[in-house]
Parts: structure tokens; C-alpha cells; sequence
């Protein structure tokens, strides 16, 4: 039974949170919102007042919240978790951040004798919720071996892909196919209906054959019935992929696809759809093609 802490109790926090506390692990939580910590109280999790005092009752740390700045202030800000870290702790950070501010923050905990170990994951509300989780990981390899057996109760396929960052670059390539799929499967969709064909029958033929992905079945099936209940809120696809060609300038590459994909998600979020699932980029295709969603 290990000491853990929980940072970011939201859409997918929560049930990551959950399934941690569930499994035996005494856990302490913070959250800013009280009514996010009330599941985790109900089942034994201590709520604790401050990222500081989570910080200092555990030896492994986990963080889920949106970006790089959310990041800093968990960490940095009065009260912050970093003032109160262990010697020889963990942070594992589950959230999607960059790659560049994730080397760097890997080093200034180094300098505390504090292993960051980024972790950014895919499979949604439903995949966290089922303990099924993608989880790409980078950091130490020693710091990774600690809390494997953690990442074997909130995931199933549990890569160690490199050093610091290189999980977050490896979300990053998640989400440029991930994408590319969402475009794809919203235009054959509503070129299918324009057509005069039954959308829903195209989506069943498609299945059967090479055009066969999870976001076909999934979100193809979201766009169908209209259901943009958020398991992965189009705000946060929209930073991700802002993440993406941020880098990818960085680097000197051109990722045409990619671009395009970022500027029909920021289409959907300007037109005050940010909190849908990011399946709901149909409407965006659709109101292209003149139709009203």
C-alpha cells in the first residue's frame, strides 16, 4: 500500500483517482471545485486544502489538469505542490503539456532529488472510467519501474517510450492520427447524406473493411446520433493540436494535415462549442457544405 496524492479531479482525473483508491492505495486529494473531491471522500480518500498539503502526504504525486500554465501553478504558485514534495518522490504527470515546458520542469525537479515521469493518456471519459487507459510515459527508467504496477490499475497498453518528454511527444503523434480520423470520418459522413445515402449503413459497410478505426466506430457513431456529450472536450483537442504545430515549428517541419485539422477544431471552438466532444468537428464540415447542424 503506497502513499498517493491526486491532483485534477475532473473528466478523466476522476475515475483515474477512483480506481487508485479503490485498489487499496491510501490516497490524498486536492480539488478546487469541493464537489469533485466528493466521490473520492465517500470511498476513503483524505480531501486535503492545498496542493502543498497533497504534496506532503504523498510519495508519488499525480497531476491531471489541462496545460502547461495549470501545470506551473499547481506547482509553483502559493501553496503549490513543489514546496512540499519528498525527497526521492515521484510527480507523474497525466495531463497533456508540452514537450519543451516537460524537459524543463523534469529538470528543476531533478534539482529537489524529485523524478517527473509524464504520462499523457488516451481512451477518454470511458477508458478511464474502465481502467483501460493508453498511458505513454517518459522519464527515468527506475522512477517509471515505481509506478508501473500504478499505471497497470488506470491502463492497459502502458508504453515507457523514452526520456523526459517523450510521452508527451508521443500524445502528440496520438492526436495528429486522431485528428485525421475525426476530419475523415465527419466528411465521408456528410458526403454520404449529401448524396442521398444512409450515413449510418456507409459507417456499418466501412467497418468491415481497411477504413475500419476506433474513431470511425466511436465517434462515427457519436456524430450519428448527435451525442457530443463530452468524453474529450473539443477546447482541450484544440490545445493539443496547438501543441503539435508549436513543436513541429520548432523543429522546421510542415504538417499540412495537422494545420488543417487545428483550424477546424478552433472553427468549433470559436463558434461556442468548446465543451463538446470533439466529434462534434461534423458541424464544422456540415456548415461548410451549407447545412445547418
Amino acid at each position: 500500500m503506497l502513499d498517493l496524492g491526486f491532483i485534477g479531479l475532473g473528466v478523466m482525473g476522476q475515475p483515474m483517482a477512483i480506481n487508485l483508491c479503490t485498489a487499496g492505495h491510501r490516497l490524498s486529494v486536492y480539488a478546487r471545485k469541493p464537489t469533485q473531491s466528493e466521490a473520492l471522500q465517500s470511498i476513503g480518500a483524505t480531501v486535503l486544502e492545498s496542493p502543498h498539503a497533497v504534496a506532503r502526504a504523498a510519495e508519488i504525486l499525480f497531476l491531471n489538469v489541462s496545460d502547461d500554465a495549470a501545470l506551473e501553478a499547481v506547482l509553483f504558485s502559493a501553496n503549490g505542490a513543489a514546496s512540499g514534495l519528498r525527497a526521492d518522490s515521484i510527480v507523474v504527470d497525466m495531463g497533456t503539456t508540452s514537450p519543451a515546458y516537460t524537459r524543463q520542469l523534469a529538470l528543476r525537479l531533478q534539482q529537489h532529488n524529485v523524478h517527473l515521469i509524464d504520462a499523457p493518456v488516451s481512451g477518454g471519459q470511458a477508458g478511464a472510467i474502465a481502467g483501460t487507459l493508453s498511458i505513454m510515459a517518459g522519464g527515468p527508467e527506475a522512477a517509471f519501474q515505481r509506478v508501473l504496477p500504478l499505471f497497470e490499475i488506470i491502463g492497459g497498453g502502458i508504453v515507457h517510450v523514452g526520456d523526459s518528454g517523450a510521452g508527451q511527444i508521443a500524445k502528440a503523434c496520438n492526436q495528429i492520427v486522431v485528428s485525421a480520423a475525426l476530419l475523415g470520418v465527419a466528411e465521408a459522413l456528410t458526403f454520404a447524406r449529401r448524396q442521398g445515402v444512409d450515413a449510418g449503413k456507409v459507417r456499418q459497410a466501412l467497418l468491415g473493411g481497411s477504413a475500419y478505426s476506433k474513431i470511425l466506430e466511436i465517434h462515427g457513431q457519436r456524430m450519428l446520433d448527435r451525442n457530443y456529450q463530452p468524453g474529450f472536450k473539443a477546447k482541450l483537442h484544440q490545445k493539443d493540436l496547438g501543441i503539435v504545430l508549436e513543436e513541429a515549428q520548432i523543429a522546421g517541419m510542415s504538417l499540412p494535415g495537422s494545420a488543417l485539422a487545428a483550424q477546424m477544431m478552433c472553427a468549433l471552438v470559436a463558434a461556442g462549442d468548446g465543451e463538446l466532444d470533439s466529434s462534434a468537428l461534423i458541424n464544422v464540415i456540415q456548415q461548410l457544405n451549407g447545412e445547418t447542424p
